[in-house]
């Protein structure tokens, strides 16, 4: 079975022009089928102030509403995608940009309001990967944004994280998936003050240590929660920590087992 690389990036790596630009650049390189998924980093939220649209947070979650979410389809959907095509394109790595609108690929539910009311936000319920198939077999690359729909006309506000996980999940029938989260740290740390601190290997039982141990917490919880869900629902390997775990045998990160 042909292994499919599916790669999400965020954090700093959007953020920071020269090292998305570096990245790109070497995952251009990468051979076999591949997938890209990206987040939005602070664009979205810095398009919202200069237009004077509120943004509000409930625990790190974006609480979309009708404005918020016209800001982040245009950042997300088109300026931070496309410019991504283009480097790809720039790079001789040939791509297309998608939403989970696009070819239907991915359809998501709008969140309850209860207890909270996010808005437009997207839990995905479906993930179509025929038409996804025909481009990788075409030596085509597909990049995501982190928008879905509900196949009844509304676009959603969708974590970029969960996004590349259903993906992996829906690749493994005809794959042999491997999931890789890449940002700024070498991994998941022990220490957040020491890089050099990583948790080489997470199972379900470590993991629960390191929650209950206070290790893991905040916005690392739902990254993990992504990771295990993937290798639970026959993704074949789960890595988090920076770029260069793609590209060097000598880079330190986390493997998530079962």
């Amino acid at each position: 079975m042909e292994t499919l690389k599916i790669i999400k990036i965020g954090g700093n790596i959007i953020d920071d022009e020269k090292a998305l630009l570096s990245f790109l650049s070497q995952f251009s390189e990468l051979e076999g089928p591949k997938l890209l998924v990206h987040g939005g980093g602070k664009l979205a939220t810095q398009m919202a102030q200069k237009m004077n649209i509120p943004v509000q947070m409930n625990d790190g979650r974006r609480i979309t509403d009708e404005a918020n979410l016209d800001i982040i389809t245009m950042v997300y959907a088109g300026k931070i995608n496309k410019n991504i095509i283009a480097q790809l394109q720039a790079n001789n790595c040939n791509a297309i940009g998608f939403s989970g609108a696009d070819g239907n690929t991915i359809v998501s539910e709008k969140r309850s309001s209860q207890p909270i009311d996010y808005g437009f936000a997207g839990d995905i319920k479906q993930v179509n990967t025929n038409t996804l198939e025909l481009l990788l077999k075409n030596n085509i690359t597909p990049v995501f944004c982190a928008i879905t729909h509900d196949k009844n006309g509304q676009l959603l506000n969708t974590n970029a994280d969960t996004i590349a996980s259903e993906l992996a999940i829906g690749f493994a029938k005809n794959y042999k998936t491997e999931l890789y989260y890449c940002f700024e740290k070498n991994g998941v740390l022990e220490d957040i003050s020491d890089e050099n601190s990583v948790v080489k290997n997470i199972n379900t039982k470590t993991y629960q240590t390191l929650i209950d141990d206070g290790i893991i917490a905040d916005g690392m919880l739902p990254k993990l929660n992504n990771c295990f869900h993937a290798i639970h629902n026959n993704v074949a390997k789960v890595c988090i920590g920076k770029p260069s775990m793609l590209f060097s045998t000598n880079t330190i990160y986390t493997t998530i087992q079962k």
